[in-house]
């Protein structure tokens, strides 16, 4: 299997001949004296690298060296080349198998000569001055001074000396590191072997990227490797979420095990389970089934064992453990290469699930965020009153929300037309959807129309990047534009023209958007007289007029504004974490009196600065600031007061609510809480007629 190498500055890859014309000096070295390494691939040199005297080289397996090695034998920062003082230099980076020169790992920095042969884990490199020279295949071929590359530290030997049956225990034969699969002993076999051991591997990937979890992963990692070697007993063991020690072979839980016959699984030696865990190395080990303290081992005569750690550079999972119970048939080095291969794979696959679960987890807790939020805007959009006026308006919400067509809420500024187009927006089809709301009074032209229908960067000055628009935002949702009667004539045409569900584009672009969107629009402005004045178009007002909903100013249900302020108050001490805080009778009294300009929006205006002034634990009446221009409501007779029937109160009443609702006799009748039959049974019995148009 060819080595595969990236260099992140530039590489040669030219014939020797080609090399030979285009340096001609008898050294090959450029004036500013640069050097080359050249990559040896099995028995053949293969690709040049040249080296900037200028530039610190570095190698490993981290894409931030100059030399990339998919080598698992390489540590992440493996070493270093460099010309000091002019003389070329390496210099081993603490790795953890150490930088080689001619066979001989170095203690730390060394120089380097013309012809040297580097090996960096599984690598080799030459390093030359003369690219003139033709290379020869069995050039620094002589690996006599290879050495098998581990991690013999202190804590191997702790490892051997910590059972007290060291002499009884199972022979280590073989170590190997990851990138097993590779290991000379297998690629130096016979072609049938590896295109096998590659054939399983492959079939072991495909069924990994579907298990659906841990367990299952395991048990298709002992599946597939048990068939690969035809062994019979074998066992996949983690370490449990949270483990301190990865040593510590006590810790280790069994996630899969076969066995023959049904019989138990028996743990493997602690000496080799610890060996393989503290080395971070696949072991391999003889004369099993010899050892009578593991009697179920001993009666079926196992011969050898794999102990291999499923793990990754950071973390270390837990072990793969194999016996082979024949005696013709035992686990050898070629086992032990697949085995690590299979573990490296494994590992790789339990961190895809670890990262599944952890993103499934954050999705579950941004739906149950989306979740509160949602139910606390449908309780922000909860209607208060038990008055006439507030059911009919609950009624009528009802009705408009069944429907997908373009709604307009009318009413005097602060009687809660958002909270009528949220109210429409979660009893309809499409409350899973988003509710987004834009205020057209509040942007100028250009910055109105970029938030309605986004716009793309460098569209105009300050668009730096794509701006997705409020249209797109709420797609199989609800757009509520509040003061829709300030909108700019100038975006009136193509907002109608979204409106009527045809695409629209962003500013600056030439993309068709199309979006699914209901819009709920809000005006306190009369329309009527805009369109006369030729201030709104006639066209979108009577597409915004499909759908028509009164919001009833506060006084025409004044029985709710006890409701309503002890609502308001609740949700004060709820966001500024009082209790214990009320209104007093006299409170209450004065809010009832008072004619609320500002209808519902003054009245919580009102509340909250009384809930933050109030010094004691109940609302007085000094606690409450209203505006003094307004009137109060008295119950006494008011000192203007002119004896009337009540014919002619009912004829003016009648007449004014005409005048109010621009003549529309059905709402009209709505207000007066009468029939539209009686309604014109009045204006008939009044002579109550329309004023002339002319």
């Amino acid at each position: 299997m060819p080595t595969t190498i990236h260099q992140r500055r530039w590489r040669v890859n030219f014939s020797q001949e080609a090399l030979a014309k285009m340096f001609t000096d008898s050294r090959g070295l450029s004036s500013d004296g640069e050097a080359y390494l050249v990559l040896r691939d099995n028995q053949t040199w293969r690709d040049v690298y040249r080296l900037d005297p200028a530039v610190a080289h570095s190698i490993g397996r981290d894409e931030t060296n100059e030399f990339v090695l998919n080598d698992h034998r390489c540590s992440r920062r493996h070493c270093s080349i460099q010309r000091v003082d002019g003389e070329w230099t390496i210099q081993d980076l603490d790795s953890r198998n150490g930088t080689a020169v001619n066979g001989i790992k170095i203690p730390a920095q060394q120089y380097l000569g013309d012809g040297d042969i580097i090996r960096v884990g599984r690598t080799q490199f030459l390093f030359t001055c003369d690219l003139t020279q033709r290379f020869a295949d069995d050039y620094g071929g002589d690996d006599s001074g290879e050495e098998e590359e581990t991690s013999h530290d202190s804590d191997s030997e702790d490892a051997s000396s910590s059972d007290s049956s060291v002499a009884d225990d199972p022979q280590i034969v073989e170590v190997q590191g990851n990138s097993g699969l590779f290991s000379e002993g297998l690629v130096n076999s016979d072609d049938e072997g590896l295109r096998r051991a590659f054939s399983n591997l492959y079939k072991l990937i495909a069924r990994l990227v579907s298990a659906p979890t841990v367990p299952a992963l395991c048990e298709v990692v002992l599946d597939e490797v048990c068939a690969a070697l035809d062994v019979e007993m074998g066992a996949v063991l983690l370490f449990p979420p949270g483990h301190d020690d990865p040593t510590d072979v006590d810790e280790l839980r069994i996630l899969a095990y076969h066995a023959p016959q049904g019989a138990p699984y028996q743990k493997v030696s602690t000496r080799l389970s610890r060996a393989a865990l503290k080395q971070r190395q696949g072991v391999l080990a003889m004369d099993v089934g010899r050892h009578t303290e593991f009697q179920t081992l001993h009666d079926l005569k196992a011969q050898s064992v794999v102990c291999a750690p499923i793990q990754t550079d950071d973390y270390l999972f837990g072990l793969l453990h194999l016996y082979s119970l024949r005696a013709e048939q035992p686990l050898d080095t070629e086992s032990l290469a697949f085995a690590v291969a299979v573990t490296e794979q494994t590992a790789a696959s339990l961190v895809r699930l670890n990262q599944r679960d952890l993103a499934v987890a954050g999705f579950e807790y941004v739906q149950d965020e989306n979740h509160v939020l949602r139910r606390m805007l449908e309780i922000e959009s909860d209607l208060v009153g038990r008055s006439d006026s507030m059911q009919r308006l609950r009624d009528t919400i009802a009705r408009v929300a069944a429907s997908d067509a373009t709604a307009l809420v009318r009413g005097e500024s602060g009687v809660g037309k958002e909270l009528v187009a949220r109210a429409i927006h979660f009893n309809s089809d499409r409350k899973e959807g988003p509710f987004v709301c834009l205020n057209c009074a509040a942007l100028s032209e250009n910055l109105l129309e970029s938030e309605l229908f986004g716009h793309e960067r460098g569209s105009f000055t300050g668009a730096t990047e794509r701006k997705i628009g409020k249209f797109e935002h709420a797609h199989q949702g609800t757009l509520f534009l509040d003061e829709v009667g300030e909108m700019p004539l100038a975006i009136q045409a193509k907002f109608l023209r979204a409106l009527e569900g045809q695409p629209f584009e962003r500013v600056g672009g030439n993309e068709n958007i199309h979006v699914d969107v209901r819009v709920v629009a809000a005006t306190n402005r009369d329309l009527e007289q805009a369109v006369e004045a030729s201030e709104f178009r006639n066209d979108l007002f009577y597409r915004l007029q499909i759908l028509e909903i009164l919001a009833p100013p506060l006084r025409e249900h004044a029985g709710d504004i006890a409701e309503l302020a002890n609502h308001f108050l609740l949700r004060c001490c709820e966001r500024l974490g009082r209790t214990g805080v009320s209104l007093s009778k006299d409170a209450l009294r004065e809010l009832e009196q008072f004619d609320w300009p500002g209808n519902v929006r003054e009245l919580r205006n009102v509340i909250e600065r009384a809930v933050v002034l109030a010094d004691g634990p109940e609302i007085q009446p000094d606690d409450i600031s209203l505006r003094p221009t307004s009137s109060r409501r008295s119950a006494a007779t008011p000192s203007n007061y002119r004896p009337r029937p009540l014919e002619e109160m009912e004829r003016e009443h009648i007449e004014a609510t005409l005048r109010w609702t621009k003549w529309h006799k059905r709402e009209a009748a709505r207000i007066l809480d009468i029939n539209r039959s009686t309604l014109d049974r009045k204006l008939e019995r009044y002579e109550i007629e329309p004023p002339d148009p002319s």
